[in-house]
């Protein structure tokens, strides 16, 4: 099948004395090919979820998250898709259901940044990252409706913490976040009667492929962020994963249209 790789079980089962707290569910990570994203598909799988891994470009990362949640016993496929084209959100669902028979949890993960100037952004940098990082997630969630079913269902918007605090160069993006924020308050009230709860996780810093990429790890940045972090080291995926396995397990069913800070006591 086009732009899908690997072959679930479909089953739901999680590994052997493992979390069960999503068994029969299934689950759709955007842009879950790295990062915070294929932390929580591998975190969802092994909590016995089924596991859509979403990918816009990098199909061997998303293959290798995949063949890793499979080696474990999980169920996971990868999917093509670009959250920004409403053709690839629209096939992502479809497929996600031909593949699993039901869909449950949607985690809108996927998200671009560029730090800079305010005075350097262009328009293209700035329908840049609205497109993926705003309107993606609601055309995501437009088309979940279409099948979730009538238990309802969970959304996980990421957000981030600088939607609630001033860093110099990131005003496009903090904007955007800020937006997602809104979007889970509102959401939260409009599908609620429908039994579809929406939450936002918000990370501070965490240890992913892109910040090794800019050369955050290991620089005055990075031991400057650690020093006003309370709990003194910087976040990891498996960090945001377990919080996002409690926002989509049946734990948090009286939880909705909160945003959750997952920073290690880091504010500002």
């Amino acid at each position: 099948m086009a732009n899908q790789i690997g072959v679930g079980r479909g089953d739901g089962v999680s590994p052997k004395n493992a979390d069960s707290r999503l068994a029969g569910k299934v689950a759709l990570v955007t842009g879950a090919s790295k990062g915070i994203g294929a932390g929580i598909a591998r975190e969802f799988a092994a909590a016995g979820a089924s596991v859509v891994v979403n990918y816009a470009s990098s199909a061997a990362d998303a293959e290798r998250v995949v063949q890793d949640i499979q080696a474990r016993g999980g169920a996971a496929i990868a999917v093509q898709g670009d959250v920004s084209v409403p053709a690839d959100v629209e096939r992502l669902f479809a497929r996600t259901v031909e593949a699993y028979g039901r869909f449950d949890i949607l985690v809108n993960n996927a998200g671009v940044y560029h730090a800079q100037p305010l005075e350097t952004v262009t328009q293209q940098e700035i329908d840049r990252q609205l497109s993926v990082n705003v309107t993606g997630p609601i055309r995501t969630i437009q088309e979940a409706l279409k099948y979730f079913g009538s238990d309802g269902g969970s959304v996980i918007n990421i957000g981030s913490l600088d939607s609630a605090r001033a860093v110099p160069g990131m005003s496009v993006y903090a904007a955007t976040k800020g937006a997602v924020d809104a979007l889970t308050r509102v959401l939260a009230a409009e599908l609620g009667p429908r039994g579809i709860r929406v939450n936002t996780l918000a990370p501070g810093g965490v240890e992913t492929e892109g910040i090794h990429a800019a050369g955050f790890i290991g620089s005055d940045a990075e031991t400057d962020m650690i020093g006003r972090t309370p709990l003194g080291r910087i976040g990891q995926p498996k960090d945001l994963a377990r919080a996002a396995v409690f926002f989509a397990s049946d734990d948090a069913a009286w939880v909705t249209g909160e945003r959750l800070t997952a920073s290690g006591g880091l504010r500002s």
